[in-house]
């Protein structure tokens, strides 16, 4: 072969080469393909539904997801929060209120699609009804050690650099890199449409209620003419978890209402020792098994770990050896860990303190206004309960005792 065909050749074979592949097109997938779009690298981002899609969830935006967001992206907002409600199992109910937005309110298959559209601008490629069967970096697939093979369903191989697992707990790229869960729990929503003037009662405000069993809580969360309405427990008593919902429906005044859509889904939240890549494959949100354990918050635990997977994943695309590839993705797992990590960490305590004591959970954010302030500080994003007990002598002794 000549010199020129041989050049031809490897030009081919470069260009049949992602630079980084994105399974999963929820906010973590759409971010890590954002990310690395913009750095100018050939993206595929993959999503085995087709968009839009629903999702099991509450459609918080709190301040810092805004603050991941893409430049200049415009949240669909179906509501922006000034009030809450807190309850203590439908009891000793009390609403604190104030002037500044507290936080806003989406709807997922809005949010996710434009999510995506951004991540389309800067680059990425999309492609739908796309299921990933499995993941090989070894093995006939491979052309090479700087290569990853992502196999779907259909029996086709797409070739990448880098490849960002964001395709959700149960996933298939979780599965490879070996992410390891030490918190299951079960969230159902239903979706209720409302009268005008049920819907104007809620504007502006929502619902947060303790809830019956250790570490669950409800909320009622509205969307303009539309009320999502949750609960969630640790798994184990699905039944329990159904009442609680069922009950707190009924204490709203809410049980005439049909449901639009009803639904339910399992957050599982990573052990401290779970691993965040394997190789030239990296995993963010909740297919690393990233969210507060507490709230089980995850939209902004996901734009913000898929971010930085999308930024290092670019990195690993550029290695040109095991040893630099691996080098990269500790730096994306430090990254982690020194940031979303410690968050969880105080979540996970934080739990265990709400598990044995809602009450004085209850009481101290309803008549202390420290806490109050401390929570509104939270959904603005202008800290994070990290912050806080790094802070507050008094809230670092209260988590303590909870240790012992």
């Amino acid at each position: 072969m000549s010199s020129e065909n041989a050049d031809a050749g490897h030009e081919h074979e470069e260009s049949s080469v992602w630079d980084v592949v994105v399974v999963g097109a929820g906010p973590a997938g759409a971010s890590a393909a954002y990310a690395a779009a913009v750095a100018g690298r050939r993206v595929l981002l993959l999503e085995k539904a087709e968009l839009p899609r629903y999702k099991t969830c509450g459609g918080g935006i709190i301040g810092y997801s805004r603050d991941a967001l893409p430049p200049g992206f415009e949240l669909p907002l179906r509501d922006r929060i000034h009030a809450v409600t807190f309850s203590l199992n439908g009891r000793l109910a009390r609403t604190r209120r104030s002037r500044r937005m507290l936080f806003g309110l989406i709807n997922r298959p809005e949010f996710d699609a434009g999510l995506v559209e951004e991540a389309q601008k800067a680059g990425a490629e999309l492609r739908t009804g796309a299921t990933v069967s499995r993941v090989e970096q070894h093995g006939a697939a491979v052309p090479d050690r700087r290569t990853v093979a992502v196999v779907l369903s259909g029996g086709e191989t797409v070739l990448a650099r880098a490849v960002v697992g964001a395709d959700g707990s149960a996933g298939r790229i979780g599965a490879h890199v070996g992410v390891k869960l030490d918190q299951v729990d079960l969230g159902l929503e239903a979706e209720i449409p409302v009268p005008e003037t049920v819907a104007e009662d809620w504007a502006g405000r929502v619902l947060i209620d303790w809830g019956p069993m250790p570490g669950s809580y409800g909320w009622v969360f509205p969307k303009g003419d539309t009320l999502t309405v949750g609960v969630i427990s640790a798994r184990g008593d699905g039944g329990g978890t159904k009442r609680y919902l069922e009950d707190f429906i009924a204490r709203l005044g809410l049980a005439g209402f049909e449901p639009k859509i009803s639904s339910g889904h399992l957050t599982r939240c990573r052990s401290d020792d779970s691993p965040l890549s394997r190789g030239r494959v990296l995993v963010c949100g909740d297919a690393a098994g990233l969210l507060e354990p507490w709230t089980r918050e995850g939209i902004s635990f996901a734009l913000r770990s898929g971010r930085l997977a999308g930024e290092w994943a670019v990195r690993v695309a550029e290695s040109h050896d095991a040893v630099d590839a691996r080098r990269q993705a500790l730096n994306y797992a430090f990254a982690i860990k020194a940031g979303l990590g410690v968050e969880m960490s105080v979540g996970r305590r934080m739990l265990k303190l709400f598990e044995r004591r809602p009450g004085m959970l209850h009481a101290v954010l309803t008549g202390f206004r420290p806490a109050w302030n401390a929570f509104a500080g939270i959904t603005r994003g202008t800290t994070s309960l990290a912050e806080l007990v790094r802070s507050h002598p008094l809230a670092q002794r209260a988590l303590s005792a909870m240790d012992r």
